[in-house]
């Protein structure tokens, strides 16, 4: 039984066509790959003679069979023919040319980092920049990490000598240490606080007694203001009679006599003797004790038996003491010191 597949022929001796110029090269990968592009189309051929032609059917198996060369572009492909009668003739792949541009050069490989380890930090003086705070925040963490996991080396670098080295340093200069608290100014210490809190609350207080006390004095001096305006007189109920006897010698502070004191309003009736003056008429002046004269009774003349006589309510005159300067009148009508008397008075209830 015969195979019906056909077997491929042996190829003749082709013409062999001049060979493509080689394509400039690239500075990029793109132009790279646009250039393999176009190298993979054919350039326009010479017409071939006719009895050098090739089978169409016969080169795409040979195309299909033979792998793609490296580089080069879209593989060849020629459109099929129709059939034809005459006898299949000996055929033989084109060669395809390659693609002539150069590859691009590979960009450098990246420095792999440096492992942190003893010969690292002695060379690069880890320490040094991590005291000093010129280490940056990746090389700190991953020296901060080493030191965990090896502890043993604070100690080969020395670390307790130079932590105990700077707190000397900082204990001769008087400085405290960085983990101690910072010393508060007195006005933020809490015994100043609480002091001056106590003593705002006394003055607080002592404010709102003397503020009292001075409501309480306004309010007194305001009624006796209005009392010593209206000056109200009580009728008299009783008749009270009071014999004085005056002191030549001077005038005296302390009362002789003192009226008023009772519930009710008296009518007293002053007979002051003056028998023993040659005068016949008198001028009395009634004067407040250290505040102000109060009145002047003029051209009072003396009784038979030689007495001057005065009545005066007790309601008239308000509580304190009083003293009368009798003066006597000559023939001309001037007044010449005589004798005096003090009276005290007090307030009805």
């Amino acid at each position: 039984m015969m195979d019906p597949s056909p077997r491929p022929l042996p190829l003749p001796d082709l013409p062999v066509e001049a060979p493509l110029d080689p394509l400039p090269p690239t500075d990029s990968p793109a132009r790279g790959r646009g250039a393999g592009s176009a190298a993979a189309k054919p350039r326009p051929e010479q017409p071939a003679p006719e009895e050098d032609l090739v089978d169409p059917e016969t080169l795409l198996l040979a195309s299909e069979r033979a792998p793609p060369a490296a580089g080069s572009g879209t593989p060849l492909a020629t459109p099929a023919a129709p059939p034809s009668s005459a006898p299949p003739a000996p055929t033989q792949a084109l060669p395809t040319p390659a693609a002539a541009a150069p590859a691009s050069p590979s960009p450098p490989a990246a420095r792999a980092p440096e492992l942190m380890d003893r010969d690292f930090i002695a060379r690069n003086q880890v320490v040094e920049r991590y005291l000093s705070g010129r280490l940056p925040i990746k090389g700190a963490t991953d020296f901060e990490r080493f030191c965990r996991e090896n502890p043993e080396l604070l100690d080969e670098l020395g670390i307790p000598e130079r932590v105990n080295a700077a707190l000397r340093l900082l204990e001769a200069s008087g400085k405290p240490e960085p983990w101690a608290e910072a010393p508060k100014p007195f006005w933020q210490k809490v015994e100043i606080l609480l002091g001056l809190l106590g003593a705002t609350l006394v003055l607080g207080i002592a404010l709102a007694i003397v503020a009292s006390g001075s409501a309480q004095k306004t309010r007194h001096i305001a009624a006796l203001q209005q009392e010593a305006t209206e000056r109200p007189l009580d009728p008299a109920t009783s008749t009270r009679d009071v014999r004085l006897l005056p002191s030549r010698d001077g005038a005296s502070d302390s009362p002789a006599i003192v009226i008023g004191g009772g519930t009710e309003a008296q009518l007293v009736n002053f007979r002051i003797d003056e028998s023993r003056s040659p005068a016949r008429l008198f001028r009395i002046t009634i004067d407040r004790i250290n505040e102000g004269r109060v009145g002047v009774i003029d051209h009072l003349a003396k009784d038979s038996d030689g007495n001057l006589r005065i009545s005066l309510n007790t309601t008239a005159l308000g509580p304190g003491s009083y003293q009368l300067t009798i003066e006597g009148l000559n023939w001309q009508g001037l007044p010449q010191p005589d004798s005096w008397v003090t009276i005290g008075v007090q307030a009805t209830h």
